[in-house]
């Protein structure tokens, strides 16, 4: 009966071919590592945020009389609100672990460069998408660090010149932040945003099947001689394309069971760290949660420092570094710009740094270090040695693209295998 209803299914829906086609037998490499593993990580804590924030809109009254006091109401009162709270709040970081992780795999592999630089653009658009989803999000609590951090982060586009402070009041729908703006943040974090990255999700999918995935190696995919070409593969069914033509895709294997058990085993390990978060240190020593966001939010008491969440300070610090108030938000939006240009940036004929100069490998080293440092200044109280240090890690930061656009394209590399290793 079963097999009945999914046959009356497949003649009007084409749902197992898809499924085949797209997961269950979606041609990977055999030599993924667990590098990998982040973009399935990805997808589940897009999933988590999307189910738990769909439980806390239930509870949630998004006003400013209400907001805060509606959050003290989930966490005390409604039955379980608090393990949901958690989860999403956790899951917020989470996600920024998981992209940054995963950005970091795909310069480490050059999956940005040639044919795939449609698929790194629609990374990059989903990365421009969660920023603006999380600030959205940040100010819902309408604790003390939320209220202003909205505050000093919509103030940055008043400094834009002409338009600026229209822009800024535009955003606000006042001319502080107040009950409008938590209202139009509300209404964006709960529907549009989502709706945006879903959409972009599933196009980075559809992108990324049409092009093939990368591998660590970062070499095409070879098929022995004899084997289908692709028109003659598109005439098969994938399921049965692999059960009759298995022996002659030796670089690949199929999604499931292979990468599935790898993506399994990883989300075990993720779902440990996740919920010792979670249960143990779900403000993670502030940096998750901070400590004035425990307080509601009051326009007459500033915090004695005000710092964005932990993922938006390396971009914080790039801002902070420039004296101008309006070359630090050139700067700043800059630094994001230059990370989405990489597949015109990189000159190189050679994907993978395994296989890339020394110079190289380098490079990116010293650019996740001082990624990772612009972070941690980004998040601390300043000081006269930190904003010079910030000064001279925000060069660095734009220096790694000048210094591969330059080595690049004559760059000695080392012989590519003819097939991918192991």
């Amino acid at each position: 009966m079963f097999k009945n209803l999914v046959d009356w299914i497949d003649a009007r829906i084409p749902m197992t071919r898809v499924y085949n086609m797209h997961m269950a037998q979606y041609p990977a490499p055999k030599n993924m590592n667990f590098w990998y593993v982040f973009g399935f990580l990805a997808t589940i804590v897009l999933v988590n945020q999307i189910v738990t924030g769909i439980w806390l809109t239930m509870s949630y009254e998004p006003s400013a009389a209400g907001a805060f006091a509606s959050v003290e109401y989930i966490m005390r009162d409604v039955e379980y609100g608090w393990i949901i709270r958690y989860m999403h709040s956790t899951g917020a970081s989470a996600f920024f672990v998981v992209v940054y992780l995963h950005m970091f795999r795909g310069m480490m592999y050059g999956s940005y460069q040639k044919p795939r630089e449609l698929l790194w653009l629609f990374g990059m658009f989903i990365y421009l998408a969660l920023m603006a989803e999380a600030f959205m999000g940040y100010l819902l609590p309408w604790g003390q660090m939320s209220y202003w951090g909205a505050q000093v982060i919509i103030g940055l586009f008043g400094t834009i010149p002409v338009i600026g402070e229209d822009l800024a009041l535009w955003i606000r729908g006042d001319y502080v932040v107040s009950g409008a703006t938590l209202n139009r943040f509300f209404a964006l974090h709960v529907i549009a945003l989502p709706l945006i990255i879903v959409i972009l999700v599933f196009l980075h999918i559809v992108a990324l099947h049409e092009v093939g995935s990368n591998n660590p190696d970062g070499v095409d995919v070879k098929r022995p001689k004899g084997s289908l070409s692709d028109d003659e593969k598109t005439k098969f069914e994938f399921h049965e394309y692999y059960t009759s033509k298995k022996d002659l895709l030796d670089d690949v294997v199929p999604f499931f069971p292979h990468m599935v058990l790898k993506d399994l085993m990883a989300f075990g390990v993720f779902i440990f760290f996740f919920c010792y978060v979670m249960f143990f240190n779900p403000d993670m020593y502030g940096k998750f949660i901070e400590h004035p966001n425990f307080e509601m939010a009051n326009n007459l008491k500033t915090p004695e420092h005000v710092f964005p969440v932990w993922y938006f300070t390396p971009f914080y610090a790039i801002l902070k570094a420039v004296p101008n108030p309006f070359g630090g938000v050139v700067a700043m939006f800059g630094a994001i710009i230059m990370l989405a240009l990489l597949p015109w940036i990189d000159r190189g004929k050679v994907r993978s740094w395994r296989y890339r100069c020394g110079l190289h490998k380098w490079n990116l080293i010293i650019f996740a270090i001082v990624f990772v440092i612009l972070g941690y200044l980004g998040g601390t109280p300043g000081t006269p040695f930190k904003e010079m240090i910030s000064k001279v890690f925000t060069v660095m930061y734009f220096g790694f693209f000048v210094l591969l656009w330059l080595y690049s394209k004559n760059e000695k590399t080392k012989p590519l295998p003819e097939r991918i290793t192991k």
